[in-house]
């Protein structure tokens, strides 16, 4: 019996697991009737902020057990768990979507694309300024950085720029070309995976510095998480897997539903399709993004890094596969060639992210310039 309970989640993720799974079994036998193209005002907001809400919450969870197996399993395997865990919802949202009354082509590429402006611009941002306020310069390692951006650099370039020029005339690739890119992302994030956490492991954890604040502030992290091993025992690994699988699971099962509401939302306000990704990414990375700038606020700029860059990383090498593989078996379009005004701000975003993180010291400055550049990003998202 003393087994059993020791794989029970916390209170605190226990309701968050009974809350979504309630809300589950409400739409699957009987909210769901409520949904479709017919419906009124007054229920789609009801219902969007009833889905909205209980996905949000359950991917906070998830986000904050994948936290946990990330202090247990240390860097860079910990953040390795938290941005695969984000991954697979994003992908569970976009499919949604794709495979949703609208059927949009595009849903793939606007949800990676916000996410970059999101991650690189709007977080990046905050986490430089809010470390900069609290602690002035930080220190990271910038091997490890730009080992991120270099990834990022070819994967965008490949699947947002490519197919305008090398693809169909839609900006989508051919079926030959999705097969290859897919199979190239794949063995490309596997590649970097492998060296990331063998040979160049140590370029991605906070360098050794003689800061007393710092030499400080790990002796305190490590004898918490000594402690919190030694009163949880052995199960607790375990115990975090098991409830974050537990707290996706009603993620996937919500998400059609989620979707259908997404479309009408979008339809019936006549707002750009795009926004449709923007809120899959508030959605998805919201819970992240509170993540890194609680790293940055505790003055770990290695850790926020690793989870603002590193999550782009993942989400292009392995978001892109999934939509591309989606669309092979379905028969569905997939267009993934941006706009000349996106191609523009993916221009200015990579280079001001390689010009930020080329040194060793992080600058509010730089941390000012990305937070304007999102800003402008919201500008062209409803005037172009």
């Amino acid at each position: 019996m003393q087994k059993f309970v020791s794989y029970l989640p916390s209170r605190a993720a226990g309701v968050k697991l009974a809350v979504a799974w309630i809300v589950v079994a409400a739409f699957q036998f009987g909210l769901h009737s409520l949904l479709g193209p017919d419906m009124s005002v007054l229920v789609a907001l009801s219902l969007f902020a009833i889905l909205f809400g209980t996905i949000l919450m359950a991917a906070f969870g998830a986000v904050h057990e994948a936290d946990e197996l990330a202090h247990q399993l240390g860097e860079p395997y910990g953040t390795l768990i938290l941005t695969v865990s984000i991954v697979v919802i994003e992908v569970v949202l976009i499919v949604a979507v794709m495979l949703g009354p609208s059927a949009s082509a595009t849903i793939g590429r606007d949800s990676i694309f916000a996410v970059m402006m999101i991650i690189m611009n709007l977080v990046t941002g905050l986490c430089l300024l809010v470390g900069a306020i609290r602690y002035g310069e930080q220190e990271y390692n910038a091997p490890g950085a730009i080992t991120f951006i270099s990834m990022i650099l070819v994967f965008v370039g490949v699947a947002f720029l490519l197919p305008n020029y090398a693809g169909s005339e839609d900006g989508a690739f051919t079926p030959v070309q999705a097969v290859f890119v897919s199979i190239l992302f794949l063995v490309g994030y596997a590649g970097f995976l492998y060296l990331q956490m063998g040979r160049y492991r140590t370029d991605f954890v906070q360098p050794e510095t003689g800061s007393m604040r710092i030499l400080l502030r790990e002796a305190r992290r490590r004898e918490a998480i000594d402690h919190q091993a030694q009163v949880e025992g052995g199960d607790s690994t375990l115990k975090h897997a098991i409830t974050l699988v537990a707290l996706i699971l009603p993620i996937v099962l919500l998400a059609h539903d989620l979707s259908i509401i997404i479309d009408y939302g979008v339809v019936a306000a006549g707002a750009p399709a795009a926004l449709s990704g923007v809120l899959i990414a508030i959605i998805v990375f919201t819970p992240e993004s509170v993540t890194a700038v609680r790293a940055a606020l505790d003055d770990q700029a290695q850790r926020a890094i690793n989870l603002c860059l590193g999550a782009f990383v993942s989400t292009v090498g392995l978001t892109v596969p999934a939509v591309l593989a989606v669309g092979l078996i379905t028969g569905k379009s997939v267009a993934f060639g941006i706009s000349e005004t996106e191609t523009v701000l993916l221009a200015l975003t990579v280079a001001l992210t390689t010009l930020t993180f080329m040194g060793h010291r992080t600058s509010a400055t730089q941390g000012m310039l990305h937070l304007l550049l999102f800003a402008v990003f919201g500008l062209m998202l409803f005037t172009v």
